[in-house]
């Protein structure tokens, strides 16, 4: 929990959410996510470790904010890999989860109505919203990926295909992100995709 972010991964996240920013835009109404609305905090996500660092860092300053929020927050990632952790598709000691197509399908079925311990589950909201991992942050935009462009089922509707691509969000157009874990692999051997419950409760 120790290592350092890049310096690169403050200009990454400016540049993603200036883009989210430009597609909300964009998007108007069509784009319908807000405060409360929490479809994309339930089910367990791979996050990289840039995504890892972010939140340990976050976590580390709401212990400074507000000591008791951080506590909740630790006690249900500890309560989430309490409850997963024997299905885990990877190692339940380091959080790392496994490569290749075996695993990538068992983690298909993972945990998939586990709720994100970052989510408050009174207020709906995200404990560490400001660091967030780049998932989030694109999540619900049209975003281009290996199945097409995909977005938000509770979004664009009323939308035609040729309106949603209007609005496509351009996630990462230099290549930093990969860049940035090259060089964190490099100087701190940290490497491999983790889930939030492991980043922030080990």
């Amino acid at each position: 929990m120790g290592s350092r972010l890049p310096p690169g991964d403050q200009k990454l996240v400016q540049i993603i959410d200036s883009a989210l920013a430009d597609t909300a835009r964009r998007s108007g109404e069509w784009l319908v996510c807000k405060l409360g609305c929490t479809q994309c905090c339930m089910g367990a996500f791979a996050i990289n470790q840039l995504d890892a660092l972010r939140l340990q860092r976050g976590l580390a300053e709401l212990e400074v904010t507000d000591p008791a929020r951080a506590a909740q927050v630790r006690e249900r990632a500890h309560a989430s890999i309490a409850r997963f952790s024997q299905d885990f598709p990877g190692d339940a000691k380091t959080g790392i989860l496994d490569e290749g197509e075996t695993a990538e399908a068992l983690f298909e079925e993972f945990a998939n109505d586990e709720p994100c311990p970052v989510l408050d589950p009174q207020t709906g909201m995200c404990d560490l919203y400001a660091a967030r991992p780049l998932t989030c942050r694109v999540f619900g935009p049209p975003v281009q990926s290996e199945g097409g462009l995909g977005v938000c089922e509770l979004c664009y509707h009323g939308a035609s295909k040729e309106e949603i691509a209007a609005c496509e969000m351009t996630v990462d157009p230099e290549g930093i992100e990969p860049a940035l874990l090259d060089e964190l692999e490099r100087s701190t051997g940290r490497r491999g995709r983790t889930i939030v419950a492991f980043a922030l409760g080990l």
